[in-house]
């Protein structure tokens, strides 16, 4: 049977991950860089307008945002990383704050890394996925924006950014492409997130 979301619980705002709750029920973190499409693609899985708040500013989410699906699992929103018009010395603290939140969030089952898919590999991007690697931390690829290009012009993205991976990855991080706009990889994304959820 599908699995469809019933009942979002907002828990609340926190600036450092040693704020957050403590709890058994599994976790699934969502990250990408400013404006990447986060907080659209959250609403979108959640089958809700207003989950996430979307901004055409990046950096609008600014601290750890949690929420609780179903009483089954909780959907952690992350600060995004990149251009946020943001100061130096606020973005450093997130990326430590990030960083302990990987380290040693025990309940965190999965980590989605956000890529925009129309565009060519950024750098950033490429780096965190490295470091994803590094830590340990288990995550799939969402690329977003899939409404925003053509086909030959996404398949050519994905295979720059493999080829960057490839130097580094025997085996390449799985992947989901998506839209927002047309809830495209939305039932995937369940599918896995319930899947790991009955497992635990």
């Amino acid at each position: 049977m599908k699995y469809t979301i019933q009942q979002v619980e907002y828990i609340g705002s926190y600036p450092k991950p040693g704020d957050l709750p403590e709890s058994n029920m599994p976790e699934f973190c969502f990250w990408g860089r400013s404006n990447v499409g986060k907080s659209s693609l959250i609403n979108s899985i959640c089958d809700r307008k207003e989950v996430a708040r979307i901004s055409s500013t990046p950096g609008k989410t600014q601290c750890f945002n949690l929420f609780k699906i179903d009483h089954r699992f909780f959907l952690m929103d992350l600060p995004g990383y990149g251009y946020a018009r943001v100061s130096k010395k606020k973005k450093e603290f997130w990326n430590i704050q990030i960083e302990k939140y990987l380290d040693e969030r025990k309940n965190l089952c999965l980590l989605f890394l956000l890529i925009d898919i129309s565009i060519e590999p950024q750098k950033i991007d490429i780096d965190k996925i490295n470091s994803l690697g590094k830590r340990g931390v288990p995550f799939y690829i969402l690329f977003t924006k899939l409404d925003k290009c053509k086909k030959v012009q996404k398949n050519h993205h994905r295979k720059m950014l493999e080829d960057h991976l490839a130097e580094y990855w025997e085996t390449l991080p799985p992947a989901i492409e998506t839209s927002s706009i047309k809830n495209e990889g939305r039932d995937e994304i369940i599918k896995l997130i319930d899947k790991i959820v009955v497992s635990n």
